[in-house]
């Protein structure tokens, strides 16, 4: 039985934060103390609390004067497109036919498939993220090759094979058939495999004739516990195609409701232009909005209304995510420092406890997985980050006049990556300083 008592400043969040103000939102310990038994949280608090429990026989880590947070969660990304990431000039529909469709065409190729999702999972972890919620190519061998990784590293993740039969070149494309058959195949194989959850993955309405998605809508109606993710409403041009492509439909959304893919474990990428219909239709289908902070500002599509979602008299849930490679970078600290602009710009705040309350707990529940991810609460899996504020000239200098740990969080969010980053743990072990760098 292996056992690990961490020590530290430890943050994890309650519930949602109203105000910068409401301590009693989070749990936060000056001297705390996280022991991990076999990959799962079974004590956390004060560390002489913790460490009066287990007595001497666990290994110690101090990680003071650092921060121990829950791992980060990313609930929105494309594996195989790290190497477009930072392609020029293009929008949404452009950017995927110059840059996306031809670099996953590559991964009809099973090696290239694994190599990428390597170091895709590297790249997450040296940015503190322990669990995602990714699309893999068309491919059947792409989502082999990303669970047999995830898998091999015990880490979390949420994951689907796209489902694509139109409006993109051959070498992406599969049938209705195909892809109901290969996601069955996928489902069986890897959904419950230690951590890995499925994700049923029509890519967007657009690639998807109304044969394939009725095809996604019987998967769901056969798998209702698994997770459905697509892109919803992120481009003026998209959501024009959209119609012309559903002439019978109300809006781009009414196509995911026509074919039952809305519901609580139901991921809608972006979602910036959507109207009070749509955003009803969310809200009272419990699913779920992601916003992707840097890939809308890079592809210029527009600013997602975080704060009308959430104070709407029927929220929405929103989750928040890196959307690489349309997203520019690998780091959630990043996205909601980027997110802090899109918010600020629609003439609200984002408070840092709010940030990180999304990024962790808020993104958990929006994959409805927090009952093992997102928080420090005793049973959860021991997915953990731990956070240096002092990581570099810069950041140490603005730290000797931080007073408050909402000023730490927000530092670390403006001005933190990965060198932020000091140590991650997945399942307990330490990942990040296992990486070879």
């Amino acid at each position: 039985m292996t056992t690990l008592l961490l020590r530290g400043r430890t943050l994890s969040f309650r519930r949602w934060p109203e105000t910068i103000d409401d301590a009693s939102a989070y749990a936060y310990e000056e001297d705390g103390g996280v022991l991990i038994r076999d990959g799962a949280i079974v004590a956390c608090g004060s560390f002489a609390d913790v460490r009066a429990m287990t007595g001497d026989g666990a290994r110690v880590v101090d990680h003071r004067p650092n921060l121990i947070v829950p791992g980060f969660v990313d609930c929105h990304a494309h594996y195989p497109q790290m190497q477009v990431i930072a392609s020029y000039g293009a929008e949404l529909l452009e950017w995927l036919n110059r840059y996306t469709f031809p670099a996953e065409s590559k991964f009809v190729d099973a090696q290239h498939a694994r190599r990428i999702a390597r170091l895709f999972l590297d790249e997450l972890v040296r940015h503190g993220t322990t669990s995602v919620a990714a699309y893999c190519s068309v491919h059947r061998q792409s989502a082999e090759a990303f669970f047999a990784e995830a898998h091999d590293r015990n880490m979390l993740t949420v994951a689907g094979k796209v489902m694509m039969d139109r409006n993109a070149p051959e070498g992406v494309l599969d049938t209705p058939q195909s892809s109901y058959d290969d996601t069955k195949a996928l489902i069986a194989e890897w959904h419950g495999k230690g951590r890995q959850h499925y994700a049923i993955t029509p890519r967007f309405a657009i690639t998807s004739t109304p044969e394939q998605m009725e095809m996604a809508g019987a998967l769901c109606r056969e798998h209702p516990d698994l997770h459905m993710q697509t892109h919803l409403s992120e481009n003026d041009a998209e959501i024009a195609f959209t119609q012309e492509l559903y002439p019978w439909s109300k809006d781009y959304t009414d196509v995911y409701e026509r074919y039952g893919l809305v519901g609580p474990r139901a991921l809608f990428g972006h979602c910036i232009h959507l109207s009070e219909r749509e955003a009803d239709s969310l809200s009272q289908s419990g699913s779920v909005a992601v916003f992707c902070p840097t890939s809308n500002l890079f592809l210029g599509s527009g600013l997602f209304d975080y704060q009308r979602y959430r104070g709407r008299e029927n929220p929405v849930r929103i989750a928040s995510a890196t959307d690489v490679g349309g997203g520019t970078n690998y780091s959630m600290l990043r996205t909601m420092d980027e997110g802090y602009k899109v918010i600020a710009l629609n003439g609200e705040k984002l408070n840092p406890f709010q940030s990180f309350w999304q990024i962790t707990r808020g993104n958990a529940e929006a994959l409805s997985l927090a009952d093992h991810i997102g928080t420090l609460e005793i049973g959860t899996d021991a997915d953990i980050t731990v956070l240096d504020a002092r990581a570099t000239p810069v950041m140490r200098l603005r730290m000797e006049t931080v007073e408050t740990l909402a000023e730490e969080l927000f530092l670390l969010q403006t001005l933190g990556d990965d060198r932020a980053v000091a140590e991650v743990y997945v399942a307990g072990r330490p990942a990040k300083s296992d990486l070879s760098l």
